[in-house]
Parts: structure tokens; C-alpha cells; sequence
């Protein structure tokens, strides 16, 4: 089976198929940058994009990624990948760190759509995207931050 990951073909050998494609991102091809939160889709710091869409990669199965684009935290690029990174850093939102891929990768999402989101269109997106530091407040602040910044 191959992929598509970060631009690159991967070969996967003779992986099965139904293997989430978190665990095939982190045990094969070595990108940590994705993490382990809830292997339910429900807490985001396992997001990627795939076709230009924030996935859970834990709830799907490699098979179902063949043939697509996936772009992980460790090669997502462009200006709002920049602003989002430039406002992370500057409002320094990152507390402990681990839900910070799958936050940032979710926001990156939401100003590719959006580049003007109230609050509220915001706290939709990032809706699932839990932080246990609880850092929701600077979150929001970097988004409003990097949208201007695209402006």
C-alpha cells in the first residue's frame, strides 16, 4: 500500500489496511509531530489535513487515505500556515504543548475558509479540539492575531 504524505509517495509494505492512519504517521514513517490524545476523534491533537480537510488521522483507516494528499504539522506550509505559527509563538499559547499540532493544523483549516471569524465562528471550528491546560483564550486570541496578519 502507498500514501501520499507531505508530498511525498510512501511505500507502507504490507500494512493493513483497516491500521489508523495515526499510527502509520507516527510507528512508519516516524512524523511525531502528530500525537496520540483520545484514539476516538474527540479530543483533535490528532489532526492532519487530508485533501485540504482537518481529519482525525486516529478514527481513519489507512486504506481510506490511499490516493489522497495528506500534509502533516511537520510540512504544512504557506502564509496562513505563517501566520498561524507567527501568532502562536508571539502570544505564546502553547502551555504544555501536546494538543498544539492538532490546534494549529485545525486552525490553519478554519482561516483557509475564513479569514475574518467572529468568536463565536472560532470557537465552532475549534469545537473538539481540547487543550487540558486550557488555553482556549489564547487560542482564540492567535487566530484573531493571524487573521489580521492575512488581512
Amino acid at each position: 500500500m502507498k500514501i501520499n504524505v507531505n508530498g511525498e509517495e510512501r511505500d507502507l509494505g504490507a500494512v493493513d489496511g483497516g491500521t489508523p492512519l495515526l499510527w502509520v504517521l507516527r510507528d512508519q514513517l516516524n512524523l511525531t509531530g502528530t500525537k496520540y490524545g483520545c484514539g476516538r476523534a474527540q479530543c483533535g491533537a490528532c489532526t492532519v489535513h487530508v485533501n485540504g480537510e482537518a481529519v482525525r488521522s486516529c478514527s481513519l483507516a489507512v486504506r481510506d487515505a490511499a490516493g489522497k494528499q495528506i500534509v502533516t504539522i511537520e510540512a504544512v506550509s504557506g502564509r496562513i500556515a505563517d501566520a498561524v505559527r507567527a501568532a502562536w509563538q508571539r502570544l505564546d499559547v502553547a502551555q504544555c504543548g501536546y494538543c498544539q499540532s492538532g490546534q494549529i493544523m485545525t486552525a490553519i483549516k478554519l482561516l483557509a475558509s475564513n479569514r475574518k471569524p467572529t468568536d463565536a465562528a472560532i470557537d465552532a471550528a475549534m469545537d473538539g479540539s481540547i487543550c487540558r491546560c486550557g488555553a482556549y483564550i489564547r487560542i482564540r486570541k492567535a487566530i484573531h492575531q493571524a487573521a489580521r496578519a492575512l488581512a
